[in-house]
């Protein structure tokens, strides 16, 4: 989204003009395959590498304009204020590539943590921020930049103005509605380009997408979103929803998603891609364009197809074709966006590795892999490796069936060595690359196994705030050693920070499992509450998840005094005892706000209330944690 875009003309007018634009581009690049401009003979890799800003609560920082402020090189905005990427340079395909790169990250992330930290704030490498909430995508850490804001309304207005809905079922199931695009920042990558010629692009591309899923599932690390255990690269069903334009209202009508695999292989040519994008989906920002490209060709000089491009940034394949211009010569790349930041540098290089060097080995070995497995095969094997990582089984070629780990250790690694070694890399950077996944493979001690074994270990220590933070600054802590994800020890509450780190806000300890009751029902449902599910306080909503009041054990009590002993034939309805009035507060409340509150009211526990929605409570008990550490602080003293 790196690229300016204008927004003054939105109207049918600019859109016109964009879409004429854009057709001529398609036309200029036909022209340009025809008459054998793309570059040949050279084969380059790049990276970009998106990280988190977290403060020193390790919850999202948004101070990357400052930040930003602070650095000169390949640094870019991204469409939250917590988030920031780094532009790897590409570099030739042979020799000691991949430590260079690794090296290069090394630099540019170690840049970008010394410039954060002149605003309290640190880097975290990871595909998805296990501290993030829902208040924390709001728009006002959208990043302020006119392409945000554009994107952010183009898709509304594409969706007809209905909510963004997320729902994602894992161990846990998690259904949100949003208002913004501000979900597609809860995840970050490290997207890898390898250049190919003209001639080899179906070929490659077809083979990309085949490899995709034992790549993804040695490679998975984000099984937690907004504390839910969901799937064990979240990002894919995260990604997908949070960037879908399709309105829930159109009957039976088949529309694609923007963010999409694809349904069909290539046949000739990088063209089929761009035409297929143009035409299944509308034109979703506007630039000024004033080049004609193919007044440009006829000069003898190169266009840069700046419609093109922009549309293309605009349709997420998860292999994304890219045009681009290097040395003064036209290029074709593919870009693998499946593959999560983190958890280190060197893991993410060993990704890349791996995913280049077996695109190179199955080129050389395959043939037409289109005769060998259908595609609907290979995009189930995605899915199925997004879902379940390294538990997962492929329908492999040739109608195999085989397991993931077994694929990847057994044949795709052997292969994706011989891929590197004809492209002329390094004997080092093929053993300590592919030794780092195999490693991961074999033990199976993957970013997400961190993740759960660190979370499981903590099960009845803290509040769920308090262990999401302890596995965010685990991971943060152990990322400055430089020791790959596979050898880490589980993180521990201890590192979360203690209280005065995890109690800032409401949302932070709100209890969300909630038992609730309609105004209508008998009391006696409310005893039976209290009674069986040992709590104090009973919310009362309507169908609409609304709160509509609160009956508190003192109110129970009260109507047991007045000589209600639940034997009456006609047991009265909740709302004749319920207080319809209750004191609440918002999730992002700042925790010592809500305890005024307690005092100045004199109640014992407060609902909370987003959008006009219930969506958890707080009570005297939840405090108890802060008033020990206190005292426990003041014994010491």
């Amino acid at each position: 989204m790196g690229r300016n875009v204008s927004v003054q003309n939105v109207g049918p007018d600019a859109n016109r003009r964009f879409t004429k634009a854009l057709l001529r581009d398609l036309q200029a690049l036909e022209e340009i395959l025809r008459e054998g401009r793309i570059e040949t003979g050279v084969r380059r890799i790049g990276a970009e590498q998106e990280m988190f800003l977290v403060n020193r609560g390790w919850r999202p920082a948004p101070v990357a304009t400052e930040v930003l402020g602070r650095l000169e090189g390949p640094f870019t905005t991204e469409l939250a204020l917590f988030n920031l990427e780094a532009n790897v340079e590409p570099r030739l395909l042979e020799g000691s590539c991949f430590s260079d790169m690794e090296a290069r990250i090394r630099e540019l992330v170690e840049q970008v943590r010394d410039a954060a930290r002149a605003s309290q704030a640190e880097v975290v490498l990871t595909g998805i921020l296990p501290t993030l909430t829902k208040s924390d995508l709001s728009l006002d850490n959208i990043t302020p930049m006119e392409r945000y804001y554009a994107l952010n309304d183009a898709l509304a207005r594409m969706r007809g103005g209905e909510a963004h809905k997320l729902r994602i079922e894992g161990t846990d199931e998690l259904y949100i509605e949003h208002d913004s695009v501000m979900l597609e920042a809860c995840n970050t990558s490290c997207q890898v380009h390898l250049q190919v010629s003209a001639e080899e692009f179906a070929h490659l591309y077809n083979l990309a997408q085949v490899v995709t899923a034992p790549v993804l599932a040695a490679s998975v690390n984000s099984p937690v979103l907004m504390g839910k255990r969901l799937w064990d690269e979240t990002r894919i069903a995260l990604f997908q929803q949070s960037i879908d334009t399709r309105s829930a209202t159109v009957h039976m009508r088949e529309l694609a998603p923007r963010v999409r695999f694809g349904d069909q292989w290539v046949n000739e040519s990088v063209t089929e891609l761009f035409q297929e994008d143009i035409a299944r989906f509308r034109v979703l920002l506007t630039s000024d364009v004033d080049e004609d490209p193919i007044a440009c060709l006829r000069s003898g000089g190169i266009p840069r197809l700046k419609a093109l491009q922009l549309h293309n940034s605009t349709v997420y394949r998860w292999n994304r074709p890219c045009y681009g211009i290097s040395a003064g010569k036209p290029h074709l790349r593919i870009e693998c966006r499946v593959l999560p930041a983190g958890p280190t540098v060197v893991d993410e290089v060993a990704n890349a590795a791996f995913w280049v060097g077996v695109v190179m080995g199955a080129g050389a070995e395959w043939g037409d892999v289109r005769e060998r497995i259908d595609f609907d095969d290979v995009k189930a094997n995605f899915l199925g490796a997004a879902r379940h990582g390294l538990k997962s089984g492929f329908q492999w070629l040739d109608g195999e069936t085989v397991s993931a780990r077994r694929l990847i250790t057994e044949r795709l690694l052997p292969l994706a060595a011989r891929g590197l070694e004809s492209a002329g890399v390094d004997d080092g950077d093929i053993r300590r690359y592919l030794g780092i996944v195999q490693e991961r493979v074999e033990s199976g001690q993957n970013g997400v196994r961190w993740t759960m074994t660190s979370l499981s270990g903590m099960k009845d220590q803290g509040t769920r705030a308090e262990r999401l933070a302890a596995v965010t600054a685990g991971m943060t802590m152990r990322q400055l050693s430089g020791e790959p994800g596979h050898t880490w020890t589980p993180a521990t509450l201890s590192e979360a920070g203690g209280w005065s780190l995890n109690y800032l806000r409401v949302e932070q300890y709100m209890t969300t499992a909630l038992f609730t009751v309609h105004e209508d029902e008998l009391v006696d449902m409310v005893a039976f509450l209290m009674d069986r599910k040992q709590i104090r306080h009973v919310l009362v909503e309507d169908d609409q998840h609304r709160l509509v009041g609160l009956v508190s054990y003192r109110s129970l009590l009260r109507l047991m005094a007045e000589g209600f002993d639940g034997s009456a034939d006609e047991a009265p309805p909740v709302k004749a005892i319920m207080d319809s009035d209750p004191v609440s507060v918002a999730p992002e409340t700042p925790t010592l706000e809500a305890i005024d509150l307690l005092r100045r009211y004199k109640v014992s526990c407060l609902p909370v209330v987003k959008d006009g929605k219930l969506v958890g409570i707080v009570s005297e008990r939840d405090f108890m944690p802060i008033a020990y550490e206190l005292l426990e602080d003041k014994l010491k003293e």
